[in-house]
This record gives C-alpha cells, sequence and structure tokens, in this order.
C-alpha cells in the first residue's frame, strides 16, 4: 500500500464526522492525556505511603467497585439531566477526588476517595457514549466509536510516558496535574459541545414522558440487550484476566518484571498505530460477525499465554488479543447504541459500562486465586473457554437481534428484524415504548433529505 492511498484512508477515516464528536474526542484527549492516578496508584501507595501489595490491590479494586454503581447512576442522569450537565458534574468530582488524593494521607481516607472517584469515572462514559449515539449518523456511529477510543489509549500512553518521565516531581503532583487535566475536560464540554439529548416525548393522556416510563428494570428486561450484556461480561472478564495473570505468568518463568513493561506496553503500541487501520478493514461489516471474531482473538491470544515461554512470545499473544480489543469495544458500544430507543440510550449505556465494572472488580480477584490455587495454566485454559462460548453466543444468540436474520412468522414469510427484536421468543419491553434505531432509519430511508443516514 503506498503512502498516498494510507493517507485517502487515514483521510476517509476522520472525515464525514459533526463539528461536535471533535469536540468531545479532544476532551477525552485531554482527560486521558492527565490519567496520572490509576496509573501510579498503586506505586503511590506502596512506596510513598508504605502499604502493602494487598492494600494496594483492594484499593483498586475499590475503584473498580465504585465504577459497578458509578454506571447505571451515570446511565440514569443522561436521559433525565442530559448528557452535557452529566459529562460537567461527573468530570468535575472525577477532577476533585484527584485533587483530594494529593493531600488525604489515611489508608481508609484514600480508599473512600477512590472508591467515589470510580463512581465519577465510570458515570461518565453512558453521557459520552449516547452523544456519540446522538450526534453522528447511523453508518458512522462505529467509526466514532473507534475515533473515540483510540483517542482514549493514545491519551493514555502519553500519560504513561510523560507521568514516569515526571515522577520525581512527586506523586502528588502528578495527581494535581490529573485534577487540572479532568477540569479543563470539563471546560471544553461546557464551552463547546451542545446539548443533544433528545426531546422528551409526551405520553397520551398527559402521562409522564416517555424517558421517563424507562426504568432500568425495563432495560435489564430488553431480552436481546441482556444477552448482549451477559456475552460483553465474559469478554471483558477474559480481556481483564491478562493484566493480572499475565505479570505472574511471567515471572513463574524466570522472565523479570522489566519484561513485562515491555511485553505490556505492546497493548498500548498496537492500540495507538493500527486502530484506525483496523477501523477501516472492518468498516462495514456484520456486528455479529465482528464480536464473534473479537471474542476468538481473545480466546487464541490469552489461551496461547499457557504456551508462551519467552518474551517475544508473550508479546506475540498481546498482539493477538490486542486486536480482539480493538475490534471488540467500538463494535459493542455502537451494538448498544443500536440496541437503544433514543429516549434511553444513556441507561442502555450505563447497563452496558456496569458489566465492563464488575468484570474489572471481579476478574483480578479470580486471576490471582486461579494462579495461586490450580496454576496459571488452568487460568489461560479458562480464558480460552469463555472466549470461544462467547463467540458462539454472539454467533447464535445475535443475528435477529441487531436485524441481520429475518424472524420467520407463523405463515413462514419472515419480517425485518430491528435493534430490540426477538431472541427465540423473548420480546424487548423497552422496544415495544418506542421505535427502535433500525425502525427510525428504515423510516428515514423514505425521505429524500435523510438518505445519508440509512
Amino acid at each position: 500500500m503506498s503512502i498516498a492511498s494510507l493517507r485517502r484512508s487515514a483521510r476517509a477515516t476522520v472525515s464525514g464526522l459533526p463539528q461536535g464528536f471533535w469536540w468531545l474526542w479532544l476532551s477525552t484527549l485531554v482527560n486521558r492525556t492527565g490519567a496520572f492516578v490509576l496509573t501510579f496508584l498503586s506505586l503511590y501507595l506502596t512506596i510513598e505511603l508504605g502499604h502493602s501489595a494487598w492494600f494496594a490491590g483492594l484499593v483498586v479494586a475499590l475503584h473498580g467497585l465504585g465504577g459497578v454503581a458509578g454506571s447505571p447512576l451515570g446511565g440514569v442522569l443522561t436521559d433525565r439531566w442530559g448528557r452535557r450537565p452529566t459529562m460537567i458534574t461527573m468530570h468535575l468530582a472525577a477532577a476533585s477526588c484527584a485533587a483530594a488524593l494529593a493531600f488525604v494521607t489515611s489508608a481508609w481516607g484514600v480508599a473512600l476517595v477512590v472508591l467515589l472517584m470510580g463512581v465519577a469515572m465510570q458515570a461518565v462514559r453512558p453521557s459520552i457514549n449516547a452523544t456519540i449515539s446522538d450526534m453522528v449518523p447511523a453508518d458512522d456511529v462505529r467509526r466514532a466509536f473507534a475515533l473515540n477510543y483510540w483517542a482514549l489509549n493514545l491519551g493514555f500512553a502519553v500519560a504513561s510516558i510523560a507521568g514516569g518521565a515526571a515522577a520525581f516531581l512527586g506523586y502528588r503532583t502528578l495527581f494535581l496535574v490529573d485534577a487540572v487535566a479532568t477540569t479543563l475536560c470539563a471546560v471544553i464540554v461546557f464551552l463547546r459541545l451542545p446539548e443533544t439529548r433528545p426531546e422528551r416525548a409526551a405520553a397520551k393522556g398527559g402521562g409522564k414522558p416517555a424517558d421517563e416510563r424507562v426504568s432500568m428494570l425495563d432495560v435489564l428486561r430488553d431480552a436481546p440487550f441482556r444477552t448482549l450484556v451477559l456475552l460483553n461480561l465474559l469478554v471483558c472478564v477474559v480481556f481483564t484476566a491478562p493484566w493480572i495473570g499475565l505479570p505472574l505468568t511471567m515471572a513463574e518463568q524466570g522472565l523479570p518484571p522489566s519484561s513485562y513493561g515491555m511485553v505490556i506496553a505492546v497493548n498500548g503500541i498496537v492500540i495507538v498505530g493500527f486502530q484506525l487501520l483496523v477501523n477501516k478493514v472492518t468498516e462495514r461489516r456484520s456486528p455479529v460477525v465482528l464480536l464473534t471474531v473479537s471474542s476468538l482473538l481473545f480466546a487464541v491470544g490469552t489461551g496461547a499465554t499457557a504456551l508462551a515461554g519467552s518474551s517475544v512470545a508473550f508479546a506475540a499473544t498481546v498482539v493477538v488479543w490486542t486486536v480482539g480489543e480493538m475490534v471488540h469495544v467500538p463494535t459493542n458500544a455502537a451494538a448498544t447504541a443500536r440496541l437503544a430507543p433514543e429516549h434511553a440510550r444513556g441507561r442502555y449505556q450505563g447497563v452496558m459500562g456496569m458489566s465492563w465494572a464488575v468484570a474489572g472488580f471481579v476478574a483480578p480477584i479470580l486471576a490471582g486465586a486461579i494462579v495461586d490455587g490450580p496454576g496459571s495454566d488452568v487460568l489461560w485454559a479458562g480464558t480460552f473457554t469463555i472466549g470461544a462460548l462467547a463467540a458462539v453466543g454472539y454467533t447464535l444468540r445475535l443475528r435477529r437481534a441487531l436485524g441481520e436474520e429475518e424472524p420467520e412468522t407463523e405463515a413462514g414469510t419472515t419480517t425485518g428484524a430491528g435493534a430490540g427484536a426477538v431472541i427465540g421468543e423473548d420480546v424487548s419491553p423497552v422496544a415495544a415504548k418506542a421505535p427502535t434505531r433500525p425502525q427510525v432509519q428504515a423510516q428515514a430511508q423514505e425521505k429524500p433529505s435523510r438518505a445519508s443516514s440509512s
């Protein structure tokens, strides 16, 4: 491929998206560029404050636990309060927590601040994802999520390098810089990002607006979406396991900690260097196929860790599951947006985000226990099995839900399956209350003025 063709490909990847998206993209980049707390928290707790490694692990787990509560909270606020105020408030809350860590030194004080920070950081994500779903044309949603994910990883890579170089300034200084960066992110949202929440539709007979009639329980009763969440939880467990199990496995092989640092750095390098290319290759592909393939890549990449015996071999396994990560994350976010009615996008994204948070809390504990007990080979055999099961689930259970299979009627004919369609005999209760995204898109195709958003 020539340089000119690469330039054309890159230009096509970033073209055609609304200006508001790029302000949101910039806010993500700024936020993650200053994300020093989680990167250096364990070192701060053990080296600076003198706590044990066990306590450091507990505090990091509390951050994940806060996310379990923060994600659905952010989803509800996103739909009821609005995307923009939720983003601003939660960014400022996270900035306050980062600043507090520079001054709080008591063990349980730090634990409480980190827990609240987990709530705030996870609560902002449903509003970001809902905003992308609101403002970006349907055909470009997955590309937009991929670009935003690229910004997140680009910022994180910069933060890791810059934070390591600036560590001599002290951990507290890094936490204050984190607070400033997160505040700047909130300022960008306040000054440049419009509110995108759809106008609330009044119910017939003067009842409550439609968005107020959708509870979190209604979302969980949506069978197709519930299946997507459970499958994503399986994938998230597989994805999270290497962050705990990989360094322990490499240590068993007699490799030094510095080797792990170089191996895991491959993850960020591959994402920053190749996310746009992967997005171009997977563009317009079936979401079910992409989710299936990404699950298999997670399964093979983590499972092969049991066979690795050198730093190069371990790095190769990281490349495999990292490609799976680059395919899975934007595709899963776009599938969530596709299944969600407009007035409940925040809640749907909040429930989906909760699956990531639950995996982030549970998987490290399980991985450590398995390595200490049955051994690392059992861990990697388990991740391979779980990833393969997820791939089968995506293939068999989501094709109708995502409108890729025409369900048969009683007369033997077929009907168009949209977001929130049936899986087996289950019908989404939320979809029954409002038009689903593909239904709205189908109606829009009949109008020339909306033909660009299929």
